[in-house]
């Protein structure tokens, strides 16, 4: 390994990318004056802010996509009340109409991944926009429940398309020291989307049956009139511009959000070393679905890192938690309507809170420290829960009922907050930035599968099966299952804080014939590094 005063008398160049940009001699150095040191100093951090402050806004613009999802969700358990009455429709009717939504946006994701390859990751978030209008505009003014079901499908893969590909591009746009941040936004964006849901379905609520549940709807349209101006003001993913080996264009996209021309230069580097790196596998001739389902050892990990974390994310019981609350309170013995609503309040808010305090440890913590604290931590909710369930039912005249009651409050609020801290934001960050530039669209399409599968199967069948084996049965399940989570973020997820898309791609590729888990990937990453090293400086 260089030592550290190998470095300081060798003067390098990044041979590996052509670049015209050298470490500054040691002489020179001496030379320069204090002045001009403080002055190159300041016009760095300048550029860094400037970068960075771009960065943010096309990340948020971006994020619009999740808001949709959001307040699609929020939106329709207040509309379903009216369009019940208005439409007459039946209880299976109403709980296909309300839960088909994550099936349906799986059509979304899977093609949107393919999208975004052919046409460009920004113009695929603006195709997502227009269907999910088309989607909104025809249950606004859905004269009957076929109609309506078909507005809610064009909705539901428009969903998909976006929110897909809106952390893929974010991802790709991001600097390694922010992208953990970054790609978090979407989680936050879903729950501020939830939020107008809620408010719309109160500020509508005074108007007719016929009227109101359209206006809620019809309302959702707007955050999508909002992606398409955004589309005229974010660029287009210099990775994707790179692919189609439109290189001044990726040049002048990262000119935009890099500190320096030095920096420039650098991220093109890494860009092209993983285009060459893709070149250079036998796969290259295979289609890209064709590899994902026959996958190399170091794409089989990744898919195991990507789609696993997206299916524990639901699995683990978050949408019986939090679309299920006033049934739980309600077991738990809560009579009141308005005591259940402001339980339920609490878990919003709560859920809230917490996502923006994960927005700001996850690049200074780690993913993989706040998986533990996240699944750990809602293992324990989750089978607090179920004994505060159990309790009115088989302890009556032992202690008093408030006290199963102030346990479940306290079970399910802590429950969000240790998903909200941990597998609510990672599972967005991990999926979109683990896999390949070849395959990272398609791959995260993949896991958005394990997903919305996952929530359609809790979300539409935790009644049924409620009543099989009682609610606080089901959540002992959930805690079970949140178990086997934590071995899976230990076996199965490395730490990518820190890295840049490529050095995660080859941690994964250097790191294939090593079945130790992270240990062995990161001292892989160190020789990535120390090999680096000695190439710019040979």
């Amino acid at each position: 390994m260089m030592t550290m005063e190998s470095v300081k008398v060798r003067s390098p160049r990044r041979s590996s990318s052509g670049s015209k940009y050298r470490r500054m001699e040691p002489e020179l150095e001496e030379e320069m004056d204090e002045a001009e040191w403080s002055r190159r100093a300041a016009a760095g951090s300048l550029g860094r802010r400037r970068a960075g402050r771009y960065v943010f806004t096309c990340a948020l613009f971006a994020s619009l996509n999740a808001i949709l999802l959001g307040y699609d969700v929020g939106v329709m358990s207040g509309a379903i009340i009216y369009i019940q009455k208005d439409l007459h429709i039946t209880e299976f009717q109403q709980e296909i109409l309300v839960g088909c939504l994550s099936v349906i946006s799986l059509l979304g994701s899977l093609s949107g991944g393919r999208t975004s390859d052919a046409i460009g990751r920004k113009w695929t978030m603006g195709l997502g926009a227009i269907i999910f209008q088309a989607g909104a505009a025809i249950m606004t003014f859905a004269p009957s429940f076929t109609v309506l079901m078909i507005g809610r499908l064009l909705a539901g893969v428009g969903i998909g398309f976006g929110a897909m590909i809106s952390a893929v591009y974010i991802a790709e746009i991001s600097p390694a020291a922010a992208r953990g941040t970054l790609t978090s936004l979407p989680e936050i964006c879903i729950n501020f989307g939830i939020l107008l849901g809620y408010v719309s379905n109160y500020a509508f609520s005074g108007l007719s049956e016929h009227i109101s549940w359209r206006v809620m709807l019809g309302v959702g349209i707007l955050p999508s009139v909002f992606i398409g101006v955004a589309l005229f003001v974010i660029p287009e993913s210099p990775r994707w511009l790179m692919m189609e080996k439109r290189v001044p264009e990726a040049r002048a996209v990262l000119l935009q959000i890099s500190a320096s021309e030095a920096e420039v230069e650098e991220r093109l580097a890494e860009i092209e070393e993983a285009a060459n790196i893709m070149k250079s596998v036998k796969s290259e001739d295979k289609a890209v679905w064709r590899e994902l389902l026959n996958p190399s050892p170091a794409v089989r990990r990744m898919l195991y890192a990507g789609c696993g974390i997206q299916l524990f994310q639901q699995i683990t019981g978050i949408d019986a938690t939090v679309y299920y609350s006033p049934t739980i309170f309600r077991d738990a013995g809560i009579k009141s309507d308005q005591e259940l609503l402001a339980a339920t309040v609490a878990v919003g808010f709560t859920k809230t809170i917490f996502i923006l305090v994960a927005i700001f440890l996850i690049d200074k913590v780690g993913r993989k420290p706040l998986l533990y604290v996240s699944t750990i931590g809602m293992t324990v909710c989750l089978f607090v829960l179920g004994i505060a369930l159990t309790l009115p039912k088989h302890a009556v005249g032992l202690i008093s009922p408030s006290v199963g009651i102030d346990l479940a409050i306290f079970a399910v609020c802590g429950n969000v907050a240790f998903f909200s801290i941990g597998m609510g934001p990672i599972c967005w960050v991990l999926s979109s930035e683990i896999f390949p530039i070849r395959l990272r669209a398609q791959a995260s399409a993949l896991g958005q599968v394990g997903g919305r599968v996952g929530s359609g199967l809790v979300s539409m069948s935790f009644l049924s099966m409620a009543r099989a084996i009682s609610v606080a049965g089901m959540f002992f399940v959930f805690a079970a299952i949140s178990t086997v989570s934590v071995a899976f973020v230990y076996f199965c997820v490395p730490e990518t804080k820190g890295k840049t898309l490529e050095q995660i791609e080859m941690m994964f590729e250097v790191g294939k014939e090593s079945r130790g888990g992270e240990v062995e990937l990161e001292d892989t990453q160190h020789l990535i590094q120390d090999g680096k090293k000695s190439d710019s400086l040979g």
